[in-house]
């Protein structure tokens, strides 16, 4: 029997809708650069490069063709500045999206991976020091559904062992860790994506690295331009990995609303937390609003099939993030053999919940009735 509630269908994120709040200024900003005739690396990007670092906190930022390529240039980057060299290990999740994995093994460095806590979802700061052997070189922190995951036990590790420290920050612009700065300022490099659904997202790829080493950043640039700083000059093998000045106009756009939007996602997630309540369905750790911008909203049950089947046949768009962990992926025989029960536990278990800066309370309420009304 479908809920009486329903009116419409809730989607899970519509990328209509969250265009359209700031749709005029969009069209604008669209309109002034096909006006201008320059449409790759000008004044947009130079003016968004500029407050998106001041945004984050950081002395430098890297526009670049999206996410995965962010991570992959770091990593290329600290190559090249004879930081690291193939063979070397990175620790990362076990639980990431399989990007931040594909930046590590693209650059020729080993991915050791690490379970998460199964409260907060985040790198088990604990289990990072068994990990840690002569090769180690970084330490890859993954901001998961947009829940700060840097501890200060992580930077202490990184300092005691000489570690870079990497952020993956795809997923949680404007996120802060416990001492007030923002993700993506707290370690030696960031990677930053802009794909449409994020809370920052453009309207196509994207991507950006923040860093405060000014040899990193110009190494990142080049690498992202062919390899180049200067025209017809290559010093590195790069590649084409560019932001053009369509999406860098519309994110500076998105970016002056981003606190904006990201409260009314908390406001949501702080409904959800206060009035789910159902014993097949389990949250998270909650974190203070200033620790998670809640890309997503995970929730977990050991029926999770059936619920997402529950909630589609009532009106309610839900996504699993991510039902194959990266061990388990075809593309890694290698890492078939490991054993991590907690990633495989919360990858058969997730299910994402709709939350983001268009749904109302009245849909959040509809969709916190019909998962209690589970059973």
């Amino acid at each position: 029997m479908l809920h009486s509630q329903i009116s419409r269908m809730i989607p899970f994120l519509s990328l209509k809708d969250v265009t359209a709040l700031h749709g005029n200024e969009i069209e604008a900003a669209v309109s002034q650069v096909v006006q201008s005739g320059w449409y790759l690396q000008g004044e947009q990007n130079e003016r968004f490069e500029r407050h998106y670092a001041e945004f984050i906190g950081s002395g430098h930022c890297i526009g670049c063709a999206n996410g995965l390529d962010s991570l992959i240039w770091i990593f290329r980057a600290y190559i090249e500045l004879g930081e690291m060299k193939p063979g070397d290990e990175v620790i990362v999740p076990a639980n990431t999206y399989i990007a931040t994995i594909l930046a590590i093994s693209e650059n020729g460095l080993k991915p050791v991976l690490v379970e998460p806590r199964r409260e907060t979802l985040e790198i088990d700061d604990d289990a990072i020091e068994r990990a840690i052997t002569g090769r180690t070189k970084a330490i890859a922190i993954v901001h998961l559904y947009g829940r700060n995951a840097y501890t200060e036990k992580i930077g202490a590790l990184c300092r005691k062992y000489g570690l870079k420290l990497i952020e993956d920050n795809a997923q949680a612009h404007g996120c802060r860790v416990p001492d007030g700065r923002r993700t993506g300022s707290v370690g030696d490099a960031a990677g930053h994506s802009f794909y449409p659904g994020k809370n920052l997202g453009a309207l196509g790829d994207g991507g950006a690295v923040t860093t405060d080493d000014p040899a990193l950043a110009e190494t990142v640039r080049s690498l992202a331009n062919y390899g180049s700083s200067r025209k017809y000059v290559f010093k590195y093998t790069g590649r084409n990995s560019r932001l053009d000045e369509i999406q860098a106009a519309v994110l500076d756009v998105k970016l002056r609303y981003l606190e904006q939007d990201n409260a009314h996602r908390q406001r949501i997630a702080a409904y959800y937390y206060e009035n789910i309540s159902n014993p097949l369905v389990t949250l998270p750790a909650r974190l203070d609003d200033a620790q998670n911008v809640y890309h997503l909203f995970p929730i977990f049950s050991p029926r999770r099939d059936e619920l997402q089947k529950y909630l589609k046949d009532n009106g309610v768009g839900t996504l699993i993030h991510y039902p194959i962990p990266p061990h388990r992926q075809e593309c890694y025989p290698e890492l078939a053999c490991l054993s991590l029960p907690v990633t495989e536990q919360l990858a058969l278990q997730e299910l994402s919940i709709p939350i983001g800066p268009c749904i109302r309370e009245e849909e959040a309420a509809t969709v916190v009735s019909l998962l209690n009304s589970f059973s």
